[in-house]
């Protein structure tokens, strides 16, 4: 289970979401696609942008927690017209509160399913307070939207030590950026970043402003699913895996010297970012 969100609203996150849906690698899970799960608490935007109903959805799953077992989160998942599944949410941010609060209440064990379930759940849990808190503290990896001024990232910078010290959170920058990943890394935390260009046409497909097709594949690929499928690599090789060999601890071990040191180089070349980010 994985989760995007923003630290200060950062515009793109739903978006962002659904592009990861659309990309994410066709080998992995053994070809189960995943399924997208509304469950931002000031309320859900596709089913009126997509004219869909919000029944069943997030709010149906929610009450499923209380059920000693609850069953598949595919029960309250619907298709939409780009080939994404998911779980849909009502406008209203009264329900969406007290549902987002009943699923991580119990370490999202319906989100995740069942010992014999298949497949990846992507979480759009909007903006957040704190990283280590609801269904962002317990997703096995969590992809943090921003843009790329410094205004935007001066917000990423109160939560990088909690970034630094979790090993399991990406920086999706959206749009222009003057700033190379080493820099946003160091003053961030995050173990990865990646750069999400922002094309208005794709964009309005996955948002549901627009009916043309998705070019998920070939050399005219959207610029947009191509670094969303980057992204999705990341998360998959970040996430920890219950199939490790061994002695994967050890490996992690030796493998952590040389990126110590990579981030100590960041370090000094962020320094002009962080003085930005630190007087923003």
């Amino acid at each position: 289970m994985f989760a995007v969100a923003s630290v200060k609203g950062s515009p793109g996150v739903t978006t962002t979401v659904m592009a990861l849906a659309a990309s994410w690698p066709a080998d992995a899970d053994g070809g189960v696609r995943p399924v997208v799960v509304e469950a931002d608490t000031a309320g859900g935007d596709l089913a009126a942008r997509l004219g869909l109903a919000h029944v069943p959805g997030l709010l149906d799953v929610a009450a499923a927690a209380r059920r000693p077992r609850p069953g598949s989160v595919l029960g309250a998942a619907q298709e939409l017209p780009f080939g994404v599944r998911a779980v849909l949410a009502p406008a209203g941010a009264g329900q969406c509160r007290e549902a987002v609060r009943l699923l991580g209440a119990d370490a999202g064990r319906v989100l995740r399913g069942g010992p014999d379930d298949v497949g990846t759940v992507l979480v759009d849990v909007g903006r957040v307070e704190t990283l280590d808190q609801g269904l962002a503290g317990v997703a096995d990896g969590l992809v943090l939207v921003t843009r790329g001024g410094v205004d935007a990232l001066a917000h990423l910078f109160p939560h990088r030590e909690l970034a630094a010290l979790t090993r399991r959170v990406v920086v999706a920058v959206v749009g222009p950026c003057a700033y190379g990943p080493a820099e946003i890394a160091a003053v961030s935390g995050a173990h990865q970043v990646v750069r999400v260009p922002w094309t208005p046409a794709s964009a309005a497909v996955l948002c549901g402003t627009s009916a043309k097709r998705l070019r998920a594949s070939g050399w005219r690929r959207s610029p947009l699913l191509a670094a969303a499928e980057r992204l999705a690599g990341h998360l998959l090789h970040a996430a920890p895996s219950p199939r490790q060999a061994p002695d994967a601890p050890a490996r992690a071990a030796n493998e952590a010297e040389p990126a110590s040191s990579a981030a100590s180089a960041a370090n000094e070349h962020a320094s002009v970012l962080a003085t930005e980010v630190a007087s923003a």
